[in-house]
């Protein structure tokens, strides 16, 4: 059996154990999805949204990038977070970073990746924004986990200089943002911060609606 083929026998074993546990189950799925979470995690396979968190489907809305990224041109991930704020209506945005990304560790070095550059180049901006701090941490394994840490925090603040966040505050009093952290060595999650709908923003990226 191919590869392909053994990850298709085990889409059909799991269909029929989920139809034994619950004949309506697939009936229920088809006809709607009310997730109350946004999850925008790593691409990395040892980071599985659902699996970790002990969701079932259409308990959690992923998005998942290189390093769980948050991009203000990136058009993939405004889509997913316009859709997930104002059609779902989540009550979470989770940004979810953790310890042993690559991407990270690959941001903190000088090679050259090819066009890899310019999406770590993000993660090299927090690192740079917090250089002294990092630097005095002296265990390599330590300092590249708070990065990760301090990057998945920054990305929970640009969603929130979004105008599709700070609209949904504004009409509908949500999402709360959040930044997470996983623990590959133990399988924890850990909140690292996060913010409520009520957050004030620096005035640079608060957008004023009553100009409109």
């Amino acid at each position: 059996m191919t590869h392909t083929n053994q990850l298709l026998q085990q889409n059909r074993e799991w269909s029929q154990r989920r139809r034994l546990e619950d004949p309506a189950f697939f009936e229920r799925l088809e006809l709607t999805q009310s997730p109350k979470f946004l999850w925008i995690g790593c691409s990395d396979s040892r980071v599985p949204a659902d699996a970790i968190t002990g969701t079932q489907p259409g308990e959690i809305f992923v998005h998942r990038n290189i390093a769980n990224m948050v991009v203000h041109t990136d058009l993939n991930l405004l889509s997913v977070l316009t859709y997930a704020v104002d059609v779902l209506e989540v009550e979470h945005v989770i940004v979810c970073g953790h310890h042993g990304c690559g991407a990270v560790r690959s941001a903190m070095g000088a090679e050259d990746f090819g066009m890899l550059n310019e999406w770590l180049r993000n993660i090299k901006d927090v690192y740079a924004a917090n250089f002294e701090r990092l630097l005095g941490i002296a265990d390599g394994k330590e300092r590249e986990d708070a990065l990760v840490e301090l990057s998945a925090t920054a990305q929970m603040q640009n969603l929130a200089k979004t105008s599709i966040v700070q609209n949904a505050w504004r009409e509908r009093g949500g999402p709360w943002l959040h930044a997470w952290v996983y623990d590959l060595s133990d399988g924890i999650l850990h909140e690292l911060a996060s913010l409520p709908p009520d957050t004030t923003l620096a005035p640079p990226y608060a957008f004023d609606r009553s100009r409109l």
